[in-house]
């Protein structure tokens, strides 16, 4: 899917412009000629990139980048002719990613185009892989290949270790009863089967801790397990 760009510039040559050259490279662009239909357009839909000059009418640039950063987090690259240090520094601190200023070679424009949004990409990514870690101290899980590690050491873990110390690892200082860890792993609703959990946190204990050490998984008495940070 192309990415979706707002331009909103009031020089309507130089918005047409700047929409076909974007059109051209493939880009999916919409056109709003004055601060509050830009406004309205960026908080309305969702967009990957925003060009935006400062210099608009019924409200400027700098208003419309602040409102928008309150609410979303969509890159911005702010086009204008005012060059000095103090605007720049003013667009930036109100939420722009970048400034080019007029007049611009459309080859730059499109360079800035295209390194902010591999950089929002790569952002992205890096987020998403950062989701898909718990980390406990030295201890690691890998969700999406359900790799465990205690520092560089791989730990082989069976299905429901797997689940129980990833649940434990997913509610660091919540004291989580046996019977919760029961339902939530084995899928058991009665109590009858609970010392099943005390068996498996020993497996656990076994597996993840090291000689002499205190035990990762604290036990709650009458109650159930914890990890403390």
């Amino acid at each position: 899917m192309s990415s979706r760009i707002l331009i909103i510039e009031d020089e309507e040559n130089l918005a047409r412009f700047v929409d076909l050259e974007l059109k051209h490279e493939g880009y999916d662009t919409q056109v709003e000629l004055d601060g509050r239909a830009g406004l309205d357009a960026a908080l309305k839909d969702d967009y990957d990139l925003i060009l935006l000059d400062l210099m608009l009418p019924e409200l400027n640039g700098i208003e419309v980048a602040r409102r928008v950063r309150e609410i979303k987090d969509t890159p911005i690259i702010i086009m204008t002719a005012r060059d000095s240090v103090i605007d720049r520094v003013s667009g930036l601190d109100h939420g722009a990613d970048d400034y080019i200023v007029k007049p611009f070679a459309i080859e730059e424009l499109l360079a800035r185009v295209r390194a902010l949004l591999r950089r929002i990409k790569i952002e992205d990514k890096s987020n998403e892989a950062h989701q898909q870690m718990v980390t406990y101290k030295d201890l690691t899980i890998e969700k999406e290949n359900r790799v465990v590690r205690r520092g560089d050491e791989v730990i082989n873990l069976t299905k429901r270790e797997y689940e129980l110390l990833l649940i434990l690892m997913e509610h660091i200082n919540v004291v989580m009863p046996r019977k919760e860890l029961l339902s939530k792993v084995w899928g058991y609703d009665s109590d009858v089967e609970t010392n099943v959990v005390d068996v498996y946190i020993r497996y656990l204990r076994n597996k993840i801790d090291r000689e002499g050490e205190k035990s990762y998984i604290q036990t709650v008495r009458g109650t159930g397990y914890v990890m403390r940070s």
